[in-house]
């Protein structure tokens, strides 16, 4: 199963990553895990996880709302862009839209409510050396001069391990975390084949060129996966993703 994987994978075009790991045995198969990647929305995750973390330390009141104004309503994936006036929207609910239909605008005003500076540091305090938020979603200025966010597969692994032990700050806050990534709509990359059998937490990511999924996959042997492609041809590596997923699901007592 590895060496087929890791041979799946090599085949493919494009800078491309995995990290998997067995949270019932500890095996993990890794190809380019603890690289940089362009995580497009998968850099949303740490962003919702601090933002859970300030909730917690009671730093942030979820109630609080911020204004959506016209100018702060972006293309791509979200919800807030259809509203023809301007919400007041609570942060709980701007991080949910975040999380579950990836809104780019609920992000940025996420981001700008928390501060870019204040993110890195916490990043950083939660062990993440390649994550970086450097721009807001559609600053196609900052991206034009090469400025990109960056993650790596075995990072957001991490991660995604803690909240799956209710170990990030503590049960309550990951089992919040949890929640809302069980919600996540946007359903056709790792639970492309094996998501109607099997609950699955995770945040995708797409972009030019760019394809991602990062999972918590509750299998009767639970396992984190976290697949990344950028420079690819999307829909071979999405398929690849798919078929993947889903002999990992099997290798870990899963059925269809």
């Amino acid at each position: 199963m590895k060496n087929q994987l890791l041979e799946r994978i090599k085949a493919l075009p494009g800078h491309t990553g995995m990290y998997f790991k067995n949270l019932a045995t500890g095996e993990t198969i890794e190809y380019c895990a603890d690289e940089s990647f362009g995580p497009a929305s998968v850099i949303k995750l740490p962003v919702f996880m601090h933002i859970a973390r300030l909730i917690d330390r009671g730093l942030i009141d979820p109630a609080e709302t911020i204004c959506c104004r016209h100018e702060d309503k972006l293309g791509g994936c979200g919800a807030l862009r259809a509203f023809t006036d301007e919400p007041d929207v609570s942060i709980a609910t701007l991080c949910e839209l975040m999380m579950t239909i990836s809104d780019n605008s609920a992000t940025n005003l996420l981001i700008h409510r928390i501060g870019m500076d204040a993110l890195n540091e916490a990043f950083a305090q939660m062990g993440l050396k390649t994550t970086k938020l450097n721009r807001v979603m559609f600053d196609s200025e900052a991206a034009s001069r090469g400025i990109e966010n960056a993650v790596s597969p075995m990072e957001m692994g991490t991660l995604l391990e803690q909240v799956y032990y209710k170990s990030f700050e503590n049960e309550a806050t990951s089992a919040y975390i949890e929640d809302i990534l069980l919600k996540q709509q946007i359903n056709h990359k790792i639970p492309g084949i094996i998501g109607a059998y099997v609950p699955i937490a995770h945040k995708t990511g797409e972009d030019d060129g760019i394809t991602n999924d990062v999972a918590i996959v509750y299998a009767p042997q639970p396992f984190v996966l976290c697949f990344m492609a950028n420079g690819t041809f999307v829909p071979d590596f999405e398929a690849f993703m798919r078929k993947a997923s889903y002999d990992l699901f099997v290798s870990c007592g899963g059925s269809l």
